[in-house]
């Protein structure tokens, strides 16, 4: 699909290098599309609740759908984790991909693998950056198509090769 003649890709990715001896730590990111597979693999919790003539009235402020809701939503933030690092070909020790209880180890297994926690917020912040669309990106974007333009507009306006002739048909002078 093209939209105003540009090509439409996947995602763009975004990368974290951090320095190590012998050679830096690369970390590369790349958002998640959607969340079809993981609501496949984890769906959403459903309050308990009673029927009240002949209504069924969930109970949200159930203690155990409030713990449902919360491992729920701890499972969908690692999985997303998991998923946008894909590209980084981690080999994980604890995190199991067709394991949903294992992906909340992810942090875990970095931290036992020797990164520092600070390291571990980049890295964090590598998956947000990642999967979000924010303000900085779009001036940056803005930018590049407003520089495309200009230089568009520069390019029609300006002539390429030294004219041959006058409109009148007379040779034109020559410049030195």
């Amino acid at each position: 699909m093209k939209i105003g003649g540009v090509q439409v890709t996947g995602p763009s990715e975004e990368v974290l290098v951090l320095p190590r001896e012998p050679e830096p730590i690369v970390f590369r990111a790349v958002a998640v599309p959607d969340m079809e597979e993981f609501h496949k693999l984890c769906p959403e919790p459903k309050p308990t609740g009673k029927w009240v003539k002949g209504e069924f009235v969930p109970d949200e402020d159930s203690p155990d759908y409030k713990v449902a809701l919360l491992n729920y939503n701890m499972k969908r933030l690692a999985w997303m984790v998991v998923q946008t690092l894909k590209p980084s070909e981690i080999e994980w020790d604890s995190v199991k991909e067709d394991k949903p209880q294992t992906w909340i180890k992810w942090e875990t297994d970095l931290r036992s693998a020797g990164l520092t926690q600070v390291e571990v917020n980049r890295v964090t912040q590598l998956v947000m950056d990642a999967n979000s669309l924010n303000e900085d990106k779009l001036i940056k974007a803005r930018e590049v198509f407003l520089r495309g333009r200009v230089q568009a507009s520069d390019a029609s306006c300006s002539q390429d090769s030294e004219q041959a002739s006058t409109p009148s048909g007379e040779p034109a002078a020559v410049s030195a």
